[in-house]
């Protein structure tokens, strides 16, 4: 009961942060949390109600090293499919790498233990440690990453910003034209004495033989979209540049007022993320992305996330650390 009571405030801390401001990770931690507490009292309640539905769990735990095998082996088979369809860069081996780690990382502990060294026994129970919380913030992450793209817009927007991506052979490939369909369709939701702004936005690549935006321009256009209703941003590098280029483009045509932009759906939270960081008033929107490339594309977000708080996961960390050094230092005291 006390864990359905828990569950229950939560949802309600969850939903009263998400109102205020939805482009907050601390509203996935909540929400992780009511979800998890919610659980934990159903199966109180069913272990009450029914005993044997204990073994439910027990059956649960048992299988969970054969589930991370499982979970491995998927990872290790989109990672072949990414190099296959979208060649080999390190974004596109992030699944496969994962796979790789989710199998050696148990044997590597179980040889450090096998060794009955202190300090590899000290190195094994950090590295569970520091796997047990990366994991923790990834389940994070990834909730409420889906809760997000769940959401619709709910403002008329004084402009729609279409994040840029790459470009092949001057063209719109799939992947950007999902992004740019979705822009379409909520310049046409919107009253048309309230069009907004569309603002495709990217710059020129190493790689590629003309600026996104001009691409991106080109393709709403040629899809109906009026051309004065159309503003291409040619000159940012990254999402950061995304938005505060194409925010101030808005400004200068007199769009001032909340914006909504779309990128692809593993790409929304973070999008929004930044967005809020940035002082800039938008809600993020997700397109729909070939399965195949999700798995490798939600790591990638996760890195860059991790990239992009760097310091408050190291302090986060040091804990363990420092957990780790002191039973260590005790199991050498006592053997001596």
């Amino acid at each position: 009961m006390i864990s359905l009571i828990l569950a229950v405030v939560l949802g309600s801390v969850y939903v009263y942060l998400r109102r205020k401001d939805a482009r907050m990770l601390r509203n996935g931690i909540v929400l992780v949390a009511a979800f998890w507490f919610a659980l934990v009292g159903i199966t109180e309640i069913l272990a009450q109600w029914f005993p044997w539905t204990q073994w439910i769990g027990f059956g649960i735990v048992a299988l969970s090293p054969f589930a991370i095998v499982v979970l491995a082996g998927f990872l290790i088979s989109n990672g072949a499919t990414m190099m296959r369809k979208e060649g080999r860069s390190l974004g596109n081996l992030l699944s496969l790498l994962a796979g790789l780690a989710l199998l050696g990382l148990p044997v590597l502990a179980a040889l450090l233990v096998i060794t009955l060294n202190p300090v590899a026994i000290g190195l094994a129970a950090l590295l569970f440690f520091l796997c047990s919380y990366f994991g923790v913030v990834f389940v994070v992450f990834l909730a409420y990453a889906v809760a997000y793209g769940k959401m619709k817009h709910t403002s008329v927007p004084a402009a729609v910003v279409i994040l840029g991506s790459q470009i092949i052979n001057g063209k719109v490939p799939p992947l950007l034209s999902s992004r740019l369909d979705k822009g379409l369709e909520i310049y046409r939701e919107s009253p048309p004495e309230a069009s907004p702004l569309l603002i495709p936005s990217g710059g020129q690549g190493a790689n590629e033989s003309r600026p996104e935006g001009v691409a991106m321009a080109e393709y709403l256009v040629a899809a109906g979209a009026p051309h004065d209703h159309v503003v291409a941003e040619d000159q940012a590098v990254n999402t950061a540049q995304n938005l505060k280029f194409s925010a101030a483009v808005a400004s200068k045509e007199g769009r001032d007022g909340p914006l909504v932009v779309v990128t692809n759906n593993y790409h929304v939270l973070r999008a929004a993320l930044l967005s809020r960081k940035l002082g800039i008033p938008a809600q993020v929107v997700g397109s729909p992305t070939a399965r195949y490339f999700l798995p490798s594309a939600f790591l990638r977000e996760f890195v860059a996330i991790l990239k992009e708080h760097k310091r408050l996961h190291v302090l986060m960390c040091l804990p363990f650390i420092a957990l780790t050094a002191f039973l260590t230092a005790a199991i050498i005291a006592v053997s001596q």
